[in-house]
């Protein structure tokens, strides 16, 4: 090889690990405040197992009792405080209002206004038949500390109707909002099958609680796999992406894992940490789209979702293109578009790639005029959109706005 053609191949390798280095930094993250990322878990860790949390991209620990919260602050994180006293099963939605509120102020006294509890976990997917106890659990944190977080998970749209208890998924969440006036709406929904499908109903699940949480003015979370068992897929770049990506598409302020420790039953494996205690792939993938939410955090948490629309594929009680406020046109893929308004009125799509297991080059248009500028996912930085740029990975989402 001449001597000046290894120079350049030497210097071209060079910059390149810098830039990468760079990209990878641990820059500023985002506050559980501004966006949740979290393992859905509740188990004692050490400060080791807090850091490597922390060091996978999330900012929440999960589900923590209040003896942990010390540990969580020196790890950098925040939890959401569980307590076998406050958890609102049936039966303890039935119990009277002072007894509810002995038990509310009891936890909150206990916590105390600790920095690194986040919030207070109430219940894990609840029939239609409790909301009005709920709504007195609920009731009763707020009295007892007006900046409390009480956390409720509610159902995906394939338990229904068996479980729920409503004449519809989507009265289901409205009757659980009106009822409950939570702060923050969170479901799960896991639709990552092991054949490669999607199963049907995701984005329909997205569809209802977007449109409830707007309509209310609250943030939502979606809780997604991080884990294979069952019939759910094996964890994978794209599925992980996909299902971060089409999250953020829908507005969300929020994404959950089930999740961080495969527990020793079943199928359960490749979730971030086995059964073991050893890192597994995932933990690596995991990581990565986390990163990506941190560096485009900044410009997303500004901005407002005012549409969303699938194209040239619209599945069932979704939107096509006609429905787009800022686009013009699209193509390339099988896309999904959510549109936003920006802090400043910029007109801002995130164009999302549906296939789970392609990639796809990609184009788009805008309604408005100028120069078409993106979020680099991995840099945060804002530069024109073209090039190489015009290519989405298997799940992968790129932020667009026109200047």
């Amino acid at each position: 090889m001449p001597d000046s053609f290894r120079e350049l191949i030497t210097g071209w390798f060079g910059m390149m690990f810098l830039f990468l280095g760079a990209a990878s930094s641990d820059a500023q993250m985002l506050t559980a405040e501004e966006f949740l990322i979290l393992p859905y878990v509740h188990r004692k860790m050490n400060l080791k197992e807090l850091e490597e949390i922390r060091d996978s991209g999330h900012n929440l620990a999960g589900m923590v009792s209040v003896e942990d919260l010390d540990l969580l602050q020196k790890a950098g994180l925040k939890g959401i405080v569980i307590d076998p006293t406050v958890h609102a099963g049936d039966a303890e939605a039935e119990l009277s209002d002072e007894e509810i509120e002995k038990r509310v102020t009891a936890v909150v006294r206990r916590v105390n206004g600790h920095p690194a509890a986040f919030g207070y976990f109430l219940r894990d997917e609840p029939s239609a038949r409790i909301f009005p106890g709920l709504a007195r659990w609920t009731a009763a944190y707020r009295k007892a500390d007006p900046k409390a977080r009480p956390v409720i998970n509610l159902f995906p749209n394939y338990a229904f109707p068996e479980t729920l208890g409503s004449d519809t998924y989507r009265k289901h969440v409205e009757d659980f909002v009106r009822l409950v006036k939570p702060p923050l709406l969170s479901y799960d929904h896991y639709a990552l099958m092991d054949d490669g499908s999607l199963r049907d109903g995701y984005f329909q699940n997205l569809e209802v609680i977007r449109e409830v949480a707007l309509a209310n003015n609250i943030p939502f979370c979606n809780v997604v796999l991080s884990n294979a068992h069952f019939h759910y897929a094996d964890p994978s770049d794209g599925g992980l992406r996909f299902q971060v990506y089409t999250t953020l598409a829908y507005g969300a302020r929020g994404i959950c894992y089930f999740t961080y420790w495969a527990p020793p039953v079943g199928n359960y494996r490749l979730a971030p940490i086995d059964q073991f205690g050893n890192k597994t792939p995932t933990w690596d993938m995991l990581r990565n789209v986390n990163l990506q939410i941190h560096k485009l955090g900044p410009t997303y948490i500004k901005l407002k979702s005012v549409n969303v629309f699938h194209h040239p594929n619209v599945p069932a009680e979704c939107r096509a293109i006609s429905t787009a406020k800022h686009v013009a046109d699209a193509g390339g893929g099988d896309l999904l578009v959510g549109e936003f308004d920006g802090s400043a009125g910029e007109a801002v799509a995130l164009v999302v790639n549906k296939d789970l297991h392609h990639s796809c080059p990609f184009w788009v248009s805008f309604q408005r005029a100028g120069t078409v500028m993106m979020v680099n996912s991995y840099t945060g930085a804002h530069e024109p959109f073209g090039g190489e740029n015009g290519w989405l990975a298997a799940g992968q989402g790129m932020l667009l706005y026109v200047k």
